[in-house]
């Protein structure tokens, strides 16, 4: 069995270069979405559900997307095809993909009698729909009801093939959650974000056009884009990683380095925007196929449910502070890691030293992209931390990888420095 690698201890196996004992542990590697990828393929969504065998179509995506004119151009390519028909359209997603969104969701899509499951959006949409698509295929009123601990956790031979044809478009380029086989959604009781994960429940199909990514404002793309770069950061140093995982781990590190500073500053420029809507596709695919150790996640999900930042701002402003609290973990491939940023290393440098290249790289892309380096914009107070360090030790991602008290705590203090006397 493969040792995980606790922060407050070093481990006593001889890590090689994939950051795993030598004596590699059974792995497996998910990619069942279809990609579709090109300025203007959303042409293609009602040939594709076609093909998928669907006839009755819901579109879901959010107010913010109506306005941006996004829905009205997914309406024009129902409107010239003959089939299927789109029999309705539902909009009122909220913020972080809230319980209450997804069984509003699913009620209306079997009001409407949909078969098929058209999720036009970021993340929260995305994580909507895979929560519609899951209480669906199993009669579920609730979707609280599956997650009362935070996590549910099906894989084969138990996750079965759900029969619902199912196409996702992000708009955004951070969560990557059109091919994920997480779904995460926030529980308004608990406070918390809680996780079905099922290799069935991203979409059967992801349509990446990178025209619908242009509006996207500049703040949104930098922490949207940090999101996908914490994925691919967090696969890299997984105790879990393979070659497989590390391979799209470091190309969507690489293309974020090289595109999120353009894609922020030219919001127009469709080259950058479908680079980083495919670092985020692998960046996700990465993380999903590594998942183990996610401390920076950790953190963005209980610091994001209690205060409600936005999650890809969360793991922005976490990245460095983490990558400095917790080194050992990010230590064993460093180097592949400073490659990726385009970090200069010199022969003499020992890891430690490169690691600190590293965090400095990453602070200076939080910068380039107006990224702030703590939540002083979000006012926390001595007691909201105390809170915050209690959610950090009860989030689902503590189970695999526990953070001492004592490093829960610093790290709220490096994030919030301002209003803590």
């Amino acid at each position: 069995m493969q040792e995980v690698l606790h922060p407050d201890k070093t481990s006593s196996k001889n890590y090689n270069g994939y950051g795993c004992d030598s004596m590699q542990a059974l792995s497996q590697f998910i990619q069942r979405t279809v990609i579709y990828s090109g300025a203007n393929s959303r042409a293609l969504i009602p040939d594709l559900f076609c093909g998928l065998g669907a006839r009755r179509v819901v579109l879901f995506s959010d107010r913010g997307l109506e306005k941006a004119g996004i829905v009205e151009k997914v309406l024009k390519i129902f409107e010239s095809a003959s089939a299927p028909e789109l029999v309705g359209i539902y909009l009122d997603i909220s913020r972080d993909a809230e319980s209450s969104s997804v069984n509003s969701a699913t009620s209306y899509a079997r009001k409407v009698g949909a078969d098929a499951l058209l999720a036009v959006g970021g993340g929260s949409v995305l994580d909507t729909v895979k929560g519609v698509k899951y209480a669906m295929h199993k009669g579920l009123s609730d979707i609280k009801t599956v997650i009362p601990k935070g996590i549910l956790f099906e894989q084969f031979p138990d996750a079965n093939h759900i029969p619902i044809p199912h196409i996702a478009v992000p708009t955004t380029a951070g969560t990557g959650s059109e091919v994920s086989p997480i779904a995460v959604i926030f529980n308004e009781n608990t406070k918390m974000k809680g996780n079905i994960i099922n290799p069935y429940i991203s979409s059967d199909i992801a349509v990446l056009d990178p025209e619908f990514t242009v509006g996207l404002p500049a703040a949104i793309t930098a922490y949207t884009g940090f999101d996908a770069l914490t994925h691919a950061i967090e696969a890299l140093a997984s105790p879990n990683a393979t070659a497989l995982t590390d391979a799209h781990a470091l190309q969507a590190i690489k293309l974020i380095e090289q595109s999120l500073p353009v894609a922020v500053k030219n919001g127009e420029n469709i080259h950058a925007r479908m680079e980083m809507l495919y670092a985020s596709l692998m960046g996700i695919t990465a993380f999903s196929c590594a998942l183990n150790a996610i401390p920076v996640h950790n953190f963005a999900h209980a610091y994001g449910a209690l205060f409600r930042i936005p999650h890809g701002l969360a793991n922005a402003v976490f990245l460095p502070v983490v990558m400095e609290m917790l080194p050992d973990l990010y230590l064993p491939k460093i180097m592949d890691l400073a490659c990726a940023l385009n970090v200069r290393t010199g022969e003499s440098e020992d890891r430690e030293e490169i690691l600190k290249k590293a965090i400095k790289k990453l602070r200076l892309l939080q910068h380039k992209t107006g990224l702030p380096r703590d939540f002083s914009a979000y006012s926390l107070t001595e007691e909201g931390l105390k809170h915050a360090e209690k959610a950090v030790e009860n989030d689902p991602a503590a189970a695999a990888f526990p953070i001492p008290k004592e490093l829960i705590k610093a790290v709220g203090l490096k994030v919030a420095p301002i209003h803590i006397k």
